[in-house]
C-alpha cells in the first residue's frame, strides 16, 4: 500500500505547521502501539478484579410479545446467585438516548419489541453456577404479530424535509432526461475485534464504577445517573483499553454498562459482564438498512436540474440514535452535486428487529451509495463518462447546498477527483474495458457457457465515486454539546491532557500530544495523558462524527496557547525553558477551554433544517478495479485509489490508517457483508456465517491525502474517520456495471444478485436487503 501526501490549498500557518513544499518530520510512533504489541496493554477481560462474579442476560427468544412472568426453578438453590428484574431498577427504566423508549430490562407484563431483547440477569460467583442458574430461569410470554418491514410500520421515529428550490414538479418538467431508481442496503455488523465487556464494582453509599470498552464515557455516565438514581460523584465510568468501536460502541455500552451496575449493586460485589461473539452480533445494534429512491431530471449535456429523493431507514425496535443517522444521511443524499431544485423526503421506522444504531459514516454511506450509482446510471443514459458528470456538477467554492449553506471554505471535490481520476489513469482503463466489453458482446457468450476460456470468464472493471462528509456534530449539536477540553501544568512541571475523547484504534492517543507539544514548542514526550475516567476529565464530548481532531483537538490547541501565554507573560522566557519554575512557584495550573461557535457560520435551524449543516466538509473520490466471473457472480477487487481531503494532515502513517480501514470496511459493505433475518432473528449471528473481508482479500490501496484546511480550526484539521466508507461501496458497484453492463442496485453486489442481473432471473437474488428470508416448511 502507498501513500502520497498533497498540498493543494495554503496550509494554516500556525506554529508547528508545516509550510508547503517544506519536508513534515517523521511523525511520532503511536503511544499505544509498545503495549499492545507486547500483551502487556490491558482490555476489559484482562482486568483482575479479586471476588468478582461473572454476569449474563437473559434475552427473548420472541421478536414481538407479551411479557408474562419469569419462572425460577425451585429445585435450583437461588440463594447461590444475584437475579435482577425490572422491578430492582432504583432508577427510571430508560436507556438514556434520543428517545425514553427503550427499557433496560422489559417488566412483567411489558411488551417485547425484539428478539435477544434484555429480559432479566443474572450473576454468580463462578460461571458454571451462573450456566447452569441460566437453565433453570424460563420466561413466559405471549406472542404477538411482528413488522418486519419498515415500509409497513404505523411508527415513525424521525423525519426531514429538505427542499431548495421553487417547484420541484416544475423543475422536472424542464428537464430534458428524468430518470428514476430505487436503491437498498442492508445490516452491517461492525465486528470491532474486542467483543462488548464491563466490569462494575460497588462503591461506598450506593455508587458504581464502571469500566470498559467503549467510546462515550459521559453517555454510560448520564445512563447510569438516571437508570441507578447516582448523582455525578456516584457514578463513575473509565474507559479502559479498547479493541475497536466503529459506531458499535457509541450508545450499545449503555446497556450492557447498566446491566453490570445493577448486578454489582444487588449482589455488592464487583460483576464482570463479558459479551461472547454470538451474542455480541446477535443482541447489539447495526448499520442501518434503508431504501432510497430517487427521481432526477437533467439537461442533456448531463446537468443536474432536480433531485427528488426518499429515504425510509429501518430504526429497528427502538430509537436509540436513529433521528441523527438519519438527519445525516438526509443530508448528504444528494451527494457533493450542485442542484437548483432539490427536495428530499426523509423518515426513520420502527420494526421489530432489534435496534440500530451507530455506525461509521452515521447514515452518509446508505445515501451516498444511491446517490452515486444513481449519478452513473444518468451518466450511462446521456452517453457521458462518469468522470465527466461529476466535474459538470460537483461543488465548488461559493455553490449553496440544498440547506442553503454556502461553502466558502475547503471544498475539495474537484481536487480529490482529478487526483483520483490521474493516478488511477481512469480514463485509459475505462476506454480498455469497453472496448473489453463490446468483444465480448460481439462474441455471443453467454453466463455459464461451456465454450467460454477461463480468460473469457473473467471480465475487468473500473468504477469511480466521489463523496462528502460533514466534520462535526450536525447543525447546532457542537453548542447543545458545549465540549471541554483541558491543559494542566502540574505542579512538577509536566503537561498533562484531559479529556473525555477516546482512544480504539484510530490513533486519538497519539496526536493529541503531538498538537499539545506543537502549540507548546514543547516535545510531544513531555505531555501525558489522563485516564478517560468521568472522575477526572471534563466531558468533552464523545468519540464520534469525525469530530475528535477537528473539535476537541483544536480545544486542546487553543487552551494550549493560553496556558503558553500565561506561563510566557510570567517568566518572560519561553513555555519551554520556564514553565517548570513557574509550576514550582505558583503550583498547578489549569486551562479548561469551552467550545464557541466557528466564526462566519449560519446558524442552522434545527425545525426548518437550514443553514449551515457543518461547520466543513471532507471530501473524498475513489476509483476501484475489480475482476468478474461471469459464470459464478464472484467479485475480486484488486486496486483502489483513495484521494481523501482531511483539512491538514497531522500524523499521515495514522491518517493513510484511517484511510485503508475505512475503504476496505467499505469493500466488505459492497460485496459480501450481509445479515440475513426471518422473523426478526438475525440468521447468521456468528463469525462462521458472517463474513468480512480478510487480509487476503485486501487488494492494493494507493492512498492520497489531500489538504485543503479548514481555517476556522486552529490547526486547519477535519475529520477523515469515516470519509473513506461513503466512497468505497459505489466505486466497487460502478466498476462491476464497468465489467458486466448489469447495475447492481442492492448491496451487498453478492454473487447470486450479480447472476440474476446477467441473467435477468431476480429470482436468483434472494430476498431484497429489509427483506425476510422466507419461512422454513414445518418439520415433517
Amino acid at each position: 500500500m502507498t501513500t502520497r501526501t498533497e498540498s493543494l490549498h495554503a496550509l494554516v500557518v500556525a506554529p508547528g505547521t508545516i509550510a508547503p513544499g517544506r519536508v513534515r518530520p517523521a511523525p511520532p510512533r503511536r503511544r499505544e502501539g509498545p503495549a499492545k504489541l507486547t500483551g502487556t496493554a490491558l482490555y476489559t477481560d484482562d482486568i483482575v478484579v479479586p471476588g468478582a462474579w461473572y454476569g449474563a442476560t437473559l434475552r427473548s427468544a420472541d421478536p414481538h410479545a407479551t411479557f408474562i412472568a419469569l419462572d425460577l426453578d425451585p429445585a435450583f438453590d437461588w440463594s447461590r446467585v444475584c437475579v435482577v428484574t425490572a422491578a430492582d431498577i432504583p432508577g427510571e427504566n430508560v436507556v438514556s438516548s434520543i428517545k425514553s423508549d427503550q427499557p433496560i430490562l422489559v417488566p412483567i407484563g411489558g411488551t417485547i419489541r425484539h428478539h435477544a431483547e434484555p429480559l432479566a440477569l443474572l450473576a454468580a460467583p463462578d460461571r458454571s453456577t451462573l450456566r447452569e442458574a441460566r437453565g433453570r430461569v424460563t420466561a413466559r410470554t405471549v406472542a404477538l404479530p411482528g413488522v418486519f418491514d419498515p415500509l409497513e410500520s404505523d411508527h415513525t421515529f424521525a423525519s426531514y424535509t429538505i427542499g431548495a428550490g421553487d417547484d420541484i414538479e416544475a423543475a422536472m418538467a424542464r428537464a430534458e432526461i428524468v430518470l428514476e431508481g430505487e436503491y437498498r442496503v442492508g445490516h452491517q455488523e461492525q465486528l470491532y475485534i474486542e467483543n462488548n465487556a464491563m466490569i462494575a464494582v460497588p462503591t461506598e453509599g450506593g455508587g458504581v464504577t464502571v469500566t470498559g470498552s467503549l467510546q462515550c464515557p459521559y453517555y454510560l455516565h448520564a445512563a447510569l445517573k438516571r437508570g441507578l438514581g447516582l448523582d455525578d460523584a456516584a457514578a463513575r465510568v473509565i474507559q479502559a483499553e479498547t479493541g475497536g468501536g466503529f459506531g458499535g460502541k457509541e450508545e450499545f455500552p449503555s446497556v450492557i454498562g447498566l446491566h453490570a451496575a445493577l448486578l454489582a449493586r444487588k449482589a455488592q460485589k464487583p460483576v464482570r459482564m463479558i459479551y461472547d461473539r454470538h451474542e455480541d452480533i446477535s443482541a447489539t445494534t447495526k448499520r442501518h438498512p434503508a431504501i432510497v429512491r430517487h427521481r432526477t431530471g437533467v439537461t442533456a449535456d448531463g446537468r443536474l436540474v432536480a433531485q427528488d429523493i426518499e429515504i425510509i431507514m429501518d430504526g429497528g425496535a427502538y430509537c436509540t440514535l436513529t433521528p441523527v443517522v438519519l438527519s445525516r444521511g438526509a443530508l448528504h443524499a444528494g451527494g457533493p452535486y450542485r442542484c437548483p431544485d432539490v427536495r428530499i423526503r426523509a423518515r426513520a421506522t420502527r420494526t421489530n428487529t432489534p435496534p440500530n444504531g451507530a455506525f461509521r459514516g452515521f447514515g452518509a454511506p446508505q445515501t451516498e451509495f444511491a446517490a452515486e450509482v444513481h449519478l452513473d446510471r444518468l451518466a450511462e443514459r446521456l452517453g457521458l463518462s462518469p468522470l465527466d458528470i461529476r466535474r459538470r456538477n460537483l461543488y465548488h467554492p461559493g455553490d449553496i447546498t440544498p440547506t442553503g449553506q454556502v461553502l466558502r471554505d475547503s471544498v475539495a471535490a474537484e481536487e480529490v477527483l482529478e487526483r483520483a481520476a490521474e493516478a488511477s489513469e481512469f480514463v485509459r482503463l475505462r476506454a480498455r474495458t469497453a472496448d473489453a466489453r463490446r468483444r465480448r458482446a460481439g462474441s455471443g457468450s453467454l453466463p455459464g457457457s461451456a465454450l467460454r476460456t477461463d480468460r473469457e470468464r473473467r471480465a475487468s472493471g473500473i468504477g469511480l465515486a466521489l463523496a462528502w462528509h460533514g466534520a462535526g456534530f450536525t447543525g447546532s449539536g457542537e453548542i447543545k454539546l458545549a465540549s471541554v477540553a483541558s491543559i494542566e501544568l502540574t505542579a512538577d512541571g509536566r503537561v498533562r491532557v484531559l479529556t473525555a475523547a477516546t482512544e480504539m484504534g484510530q490513533g486519538t492517543n497519539t496526536i493529541f500530544p503531538q498538537l499539545v507539544g506543537e502549540a507548546l514548542g514543547i516535545p510531544d514526550d513531555a505531555i501525558d495523558l489522563a485516564p478517560p475516567d468521568t472522575a477526572e476529565v471534563p466531558d468533552s464530548g464523545p468519540t464520534v462524527a469525525s469530530r475528535t481532531a477537528m473539535v476537541v483537538g483544536g480545544l486542546l490547541i487553543k487552551a494550549a496557547r493560553r496556558l503558553r501565554g500565561t506561563v510566557e507573560a510570567a517568566t518572560g522566557g519561553s513555555f519551554a525553558e520556564t514553565a517548570a519554575d513557574y509550576a514550582r512557584q505558583h503550583g498547578p495550573t489549569r486551562i479548561d477551554q469551552k467550545f464557541e461557535p466557528y466564526p462566519d457560520s449560519t446558524t442552522f435551524d434545527d425545525e426548518l433544517y437550514r443553514g449551515d449543516a457543518y461547520p466543513a466538509f471532507g471530501w473524498a473520490a475513489c476509483v476501484v478495479q475489480v475482476d468478474v466471473d461471469l459464470d459464478t457472480g464472484e467479485v475480486q477487487v484488486n486496486e483502489v485509489v483513495a484521494a481523501d481531503d482531511v483539512g491538514h494532515v497531522i500524523h499521515p502513517v495514522l491518517a493513510e490508517g484511517q484511510v485503508e480501514g475505512g475503504t476496505l470496511q467499505a469493500i466488505g459493505y459492497a460485496t459480501i457483508e450481509e445479515i440475513k433475518l426471518r422473523d426478526g432473528r438475525y440468521l447468521n449471528d456468528r463469525l462462521a456465517t458472517y463474513i468480512i473481508p480478510t487480509a487476503l482479500d485486501a487488494p492494493r490501496i494507493s492512498t492520497i491525502l489531500v489538504e485543503a484546511p479548514f481555517h476556522a480550526a486552529p490547526h486547519g484539521a477535519k475529520g477523515i474517520g469515516e470519509l473513506p466508507m461513503d466512497v468505497g461501496a459505489p466505486a466497487v458497484v460502478a466498476a462491476i456495471a464497468d465489467a458486466t453492463g448489469v447495475w447492481i442496485t442492492d448491496l451487498p453486489a453478492s454473487p447470486e444478485r450479480i447472476l440474476a442481473a446477467l441473467t435477468g432471473r431476480p429470482d436468483v437474488a434472494g430476498p431484497r436487503p429489509g427483506e425476510s428470508e422466507p419461512a422454513l416448511p414445518p418439520a415433517r
